[in-house]
């Protein structure tokens, strides 16, 4: 079978005018990156306006795997497999990050037939926009550390930082350091760290920002520190934040390619889904639905991370109401939600995983019945979407599909678009045209005027399974600190494990009875979220053993090989 890349580079390739004249963007509108790319000016939404949006559906997955189920292909394939039966689409996915290409997670740009390509300049450097994330990020933390430096005229308190650094790749080195050794004109010693880059709350402020006024005055409300009086500190106050809108004028306008069918794809931005909230732009989505009919947008990870996230801040932010969640699984993961089997990435799974084993999936569903309630707590359809290999049976693919249908969904059914593309991808299309024309009653998970903890506890209680919460006296003193700041009434971006619906990586299924622990709680004001860390999640990832870059060169002739 051909790798992703060598599929990739086997399509001839539209150019990007071609390609935005195609769905009705006007020549004005273009800012090549070479060929096959290009940015979109924010003039567009101006434009069309007045015209009617399609209709909206969010691709999300059941607890998944460390290898991933193939929400971001099933994304790219239900987007091809509505063009197939007749109607307009456009997907609308995140920007691969290169901690997980160099490391262990590989790309995020689909796969096989179901693709967005150039695959090689998607999942490396693309338009720069993580880049300018990085600048603008860590000109802030210069700036902040310089004016304590130079004199400290607004009596910052230094002790008082959680402003830290960023860095675009996984690097465990970086996660705890002390910097300013040697005094002097080195500055002065205090301990910080770094952040993965799509971490930085410059990101999430990309993806949830209207237009460049709206990115300005956020990047100016991010909280960075107190004085040695409580009060807040802010990129206004350090007077950096028109200098870090300036790095960002670009990289707010969102980014066109196409798929491997040759349709279209927006694809920008790409906060993290364990950390942020875990999904693409608002500006790109809305331009979307004013250019198509359907419009199939992804969010971070399973549905109790990114979707709830979609739900409650995205949501909110953008004034859009999903008409459809798509739920991604698989026969592999049900598997390992019995509790019987272990899939750990970088190693093979065990052959004992490819046989018939209904049993397993009988177990392993609860997981799939959690996550079809959880998306049904909002008050949408959910289609269920298997993501069928080689090795399922029948036997166990209908019994998925009949689990599912028992428990909520409007129906489920088998994707094949990794090997068909969209022609493999047309039942799903179908389905998900008939559930996307249901009325739903669309609401919010919570209020935003109850406190910190309340909207904790509710999103624990309700979409993790949690019987409760404990707090380290670090979280106790942030929610103090934070509600007598007036940041208690922003949403909740909890920050945990993909790979759990518990705090715990190794808790599958449906954990129960267990207690969700808050070690610590950041405030990310100028995107509108306030983000919980629970249990030991790292916002800097670390490499594994055999990290994916080691497969990464360049042949003589300048061609990119070992890229999945």
């Amino acid at each position: 079978m051909q790798r992703d890349l060598e599929i990739a580079q086997s399509i001839p390739l539209i150019s990007i005018n071609e390609l935005a004249s195609k769905i009705g963007i006007n020549e004005h509108e273009i800012e090549p990156y070479g060929k096959y790319k290009a940015k979109i000016s924010l003039s567009l939404l101006e434009r069309l306006k007045n015209k009617q949006n399609g209709k909206y559906i969010v691709v999300t997955a059941i607890t998944p795997t460390p290898l991933g189920e193939g929400k971001t292909l099933t994304t790219i394939g239900l987007s091809l497999g509505l063009n197939k039966i007749g109607k307009k689409a456009i997907s609308c996915i995140r920007q691969p990050s290169l901690g997980p290409v160099f490391g262990i997670k590989g790309g995020a740009a689909g796969g096989g037939r179901s693709q967005v390509i150039p695959m090689e300049d998607v999942n490396l450097h693309f338009t720069g926009d993580v880049h300018s994330v990085e600048a603008a990020h860590n000109l802030c933390a210069a700036f902040l550390d310089n004016h304590i430096h130079k004199g400290n005229s607004l009596n910052i308190d230094p002790q008082s930082i959680v402003w830290r650094r960023v860095a675009g790749v996984n690097d465990r080195f970086l996660r705890e350091i002390i910097i300013g050794l040697g005094g002097g004109e080195n500055g002065f010693l205090r301990e910080t760290g770094f952040d993965i880059s799509e971490a930085s709350e410059v990101m999430a402020i990309l993806a949830l920002s209207k237009n460049l006024m709206d990115l300005r005055e956020r990047l100016g409300r991010i909280f960075l520190a107190t004085t040695y009086e409580g009060k807040p500190i802010t990129p206004n106050n350090i007077q950096v934040a028109g200098a870090m809108a300036v790095l960002l004028k670009d990289t707010i306008k969102p980014n066109l390619v196409q798929t491997t069918e040759g349709t279209a794809s927006f694809m920008h931005t790409g906060p993290f889904g364990n950390i942020a909230h875990g999904n693409s732009s608002i500006l790109a989505d809305q331009m979307a639905l004013k250019l198509a009919d359907y419009v199939v947008t992804e969010s971070g990870f399973g549905a109790d991370l990114g979707a709830e996230k979609f739900m409650d801040i995205k949501c909110r932010y953008s004034g859009l109401k999903p008409d459809c969640a798509v739920l991604v699984c698989s026969v592999r993961a049900l598997k390992m939600h019995s509790g019987h089997f272990q899939v750990i990435a970088g190693k093979p799974l065990g052959q004992e995983l490819f046989k018939e084993n209904t049993r397993a999936i009988e177990e392993g569903s609860c997981n799939l019945k959690k996550q079809i309630q959880n998306i049904k707590t909002f008050g949408i359809p959910v289609i269920v979407s298997v993501n069928r290999f080689e090795s399922d049976t029948d036997k166990e693919i209908e019994l998925i599909k009949q689990i599912a249908k028992d428990n909520g969904a409007e129906d489920a059914v088998v994707n094949l678009c990794y090997l068909h593309g969209g022609e493999g991808a047309k039942d799903l299309a179908f389905a998900v045209a008939k559930a996307s024309e249901k009325t739903n009653n669309f609401n919010f998970l919570y209020p935003l005027d109850i406190p910190i903890k309340e909207k904790i506890e509710t999103i624990a209680v309700k979409i993790y399974g949690a019987k409760s919460v404990s707090y380290h006296p670090m979280a106790e003193k942030k929610i103090k600190q934070y509600t007598g700041l007036g940041f208690d009434k922003l949403p909740i971006c909890m920050a945990k494990t993909h790979l759990s619906l518990s705090h715990d990586p190794a808790l599958k299924g449906v954990p129960k009875d267990f207690i969700l622990p808050i070690r610590d709680i950041r405030a990310s004001v100028g995107a509108g979220f306030i983000y919980p860390l629970c249990g030991k999640m790292q916002t800097m990832p670390g490499l594994p053993s055999t990290p994916c870059g080691e497969k990464v060169d360049i042949d003589k002739d300048g061609k990119i090989v070992g890229l999945f």
